[in-house]
């Protein structure tokens, strides 16, 4: 039984030149079918009178009020404040969050002390707390950004205890066997492990960041986009509620895409 030179020849060039290409993915186009439909119907409502405009206004109406409001630079200022109140609440409320969340699964004493009341202000609304906000912190930009803080803090807690808690048992022995330090297999072996969970715990976070913003926003605003949907609301202008809705939408998209982008880049030793 003889074995052909130009097939080992072509196997190991073949295994030289590494795995074949991955496909590139083309966007599904039948995604964009219901959201188009949906605007349409939403169009012809409006146009045969269907649709109230001081109800919900038509979504050519919607369009001209953005164009109108990003000319005039008050959806921008708008878009900034919001956005650095977001950016103040999320720093604080990441960096509570990895830490108590690493405390308490490293530590059966620290999930002892850290989870229970962590639990406890989990359970509650953002609109129970805010009156108690804000005879602590007054209706400045404090309280909106300790709304925030909390809304990111949480998930983020949750998902790095459990995260911790969910290290491979095997590989956390091995490298007990290969006489890594208890900081090494924390390191090496602990939190890497833990880090798919983390990132799920961050665009989660990054969600409820915005929720808890518009939540703070309705509360004694002079700016930013909450303020901005609630001055259009006095004077029915139900276009630029839509507008500001939109807004909001979209930012949360936006800081979806770049976690994901970031999971990419960050977990790309994870087997696809």
């Amino acid at each position: 039984m003889s074995i052909s030179t130009t097939g080992v020849l072509a196997h190991v060039r073949k295994a030289a030149d590494g795995p074949p290409p991955r496909p590139v993915r083309r966007p599904d186009l039948r995604r964009w079918i219901s959201p188009v439909v949906l605007v349409a119907a939403w169009q012809i409502a409006s146009a045969t009178g269907v649709l109230p405009p001081d109800k919900l206004s038509s979504p050519w109406t919607v369009v001209q009020a953005g164009i109108e409001a990003a000319r005039s630079g008050e959806l921008g200022e708008a878009f900034a404040v919001s956005l650095g109140r977001v950016g103040a609440g999320f720093a604080l409320g990441a960096v509570a969050g990895v830490l108590l969340g690493i405390v308490s699964g490293l530590s059966r004493w620290g999930e002892a002390l850290v989870d229970p009341p962590v639990q406890m202000l989990r359970t509650l609304p953002f609109l129970g707390l805010i009156p108690l906000f804000i005879l602590w912190f007054g209706i400045g930009e404090e309280t909106k950004i300790v709304l925030v803080a909390l809304g990111v803090a949480f998930p983020l807690y949750l998902n790095v205890h459990s995260g911790i808690r969910g290290a491979d048992p095997a590989l956390v022995e091995a490298s007990r066997a290969l006489g890594f330090s208890r900081a090494e297999r924390l390191w090496h072996v602990v939190l890497p492990g833990a880090l798919p969970q983390a990132i799920v715990g961050l665009r989660q976070s990054l969600g409820l960041a915005w929720l808890a913003l518009i939540v703070g926003e309705t509360v004694n605003a002079d700016a930013g986009v909450g303020y901005l949907i609630n001055n259009a609301r006095e004077f029915l202008r139900t276009d630029v509620v839509v507008v500001g809705l939109v807004l909001y939408a979209l930012l949360g998209l936006v800081t979806d895409a770049l976690v994901r982008l970031l999971e990419r880049k960050v977990l790309r030793w994870r087997a696809r």
